[in-house]
C-alpha cells in the first residue's frame, strides 16, 4: 500500500517544476528510480517542502503591512515605501505630506524617533494628511502597527509612576471621568495588545499609541499637558 503523505509530497514537488516551466516528464522520471533512492528522494522532497512552506509563511507575514509616503501632497513627489518602523524619514525624504496604506496599520509622527504629535492610519488615501489629521508638520517617523489577535488588557493610573487610583480596562473606554470618576491619567501598564489613547472623551482629539509596556510619564514622551480621557484596542478588524 503506497505511503499517501511521501504521494502528496511528491505530487507538490512535481507542480512545483511544472509551474516553474521544467518539464513534467523530468519530474516524474526523477521519482522512478531504485527503492533507495525514491526514499531519499521523497525525505528530501518532504524537508524542501516543508522549509518552502516556512518561507511562504514568513514572506506572507512581512508582506502584510505596506505604506507608500510621498513628498507632496495628493501623492506627487519622490515616495518612499514603508513595511516597518522609520525613525527618521529626512534620510529618504526631505519631507512628507501625503500617503498611501495599502495593507495593514501605522501610527506617524511628526517628530523623529516616533516623538511628538502622532496619527493612527488604517488603510486607505490620505491626499493632504496636515488638513486631514490637523497636524501642523510634516510626517518625521512612522511605525508599523503588527496585527494581533488575542485578549486585552491595560492597567491606567491616575498619577505618574503607577501612582493614585488604577484601574484594569479590558476593553474600550469613551470616558474615564463618566466610568472610574478618573480626572487624569498619568500612566500606565500595558500587558496585553495594541491600544490608542486620546486626549478627549470618545475618541476624539490628539492621541498617543501603546503597545505592550511600561509608561511611567506621559509627560516624558513629549505629551506634557495632555490628559488622556479615553481609550480604544486596534482591533484585527481595522486591517
Amino acid at each position: 500500500m503506497p505511503n499517501t503523505e511521501h504521494l502528496f509530497y511528491d505530487a507538490l514537488l512535481a507542480q512545483a517544476v511544472w509551474t516553474k516551466g521544467f518539464s513534467c516528464s523530468g519530474a516524474i522520471k526523477s521519482s522512478s528510480s531504485s527503492t533507495g533512492n525514491t526514499a531519499n528522494t521523497r525525505s528530501h522532497n518532504s524537508n524542501r517542502w516543508s522549509n518552502q512552506r516556512g518561507n511562504m509563511t514568513s514572506s506572507g507575514m512581512n508582506m502584510m503591512s505596506r505604506v507608500v509616503f510621498y513628498e507632496d501632497r495628493n501623492f506627487q513627489g519622490r515616495s518612499y515605501e514603508c513595511s516597518s518602523d522609520c525613525a527618521d524619514m529626512s534620510s529618504y525624504l526631505s519631507r512628507c505630506h501625503s500617503c498611501r496604506v495599502e495593507r495593514g496599520c501605522f501610527m506617524v509622527y511628526d517628530r523623529t524617533n516616533f516623538m511628538g504629535n502622532q496619527y493612527f492610519l488604517r488603510r486607505g488615501e490620505y491626499s493632504d494628511y496636515s488638513s486631514m489629521m490637523g497636524m501642523n508638520d510634516c510626517i518625521r517617523s512612522c511605525r508599523m502597527i503588527p496585527m494581533y489577535r488575542g485578549s486585552y488588557r491595560m492597567k491606567i493610573y491616575e498619577r505618574e509612576n503607577f501612582g493614585g487610583q488604577m484601574y484594569d480596562l479590558m476593553d474600550d473606554c469613551n470616558n474615564v471621568m463618566d466610568r472610574y470618576r478618573m480626572s487624569n491619567c498619568m500612566s500606565c501598564h500595558v500587558m496585553d495588545g495594541h491600544w490608542l489613547m486620546y486626549e478627549q472623551p470618545h475618541f476624539r482629539g490628539r492621541m498617543m499609541y501603546m503597545r505592550p509596556g511600561e509608561y511611567r510619564n506621559f509627560m516624558n514622551m513629549g505629551m506634557s499637558g495632555m490628559r488622556f480621557m479615553s481609550m480604544r484596542r486596534i482591533m484585527d478588524s481595522y486591517y
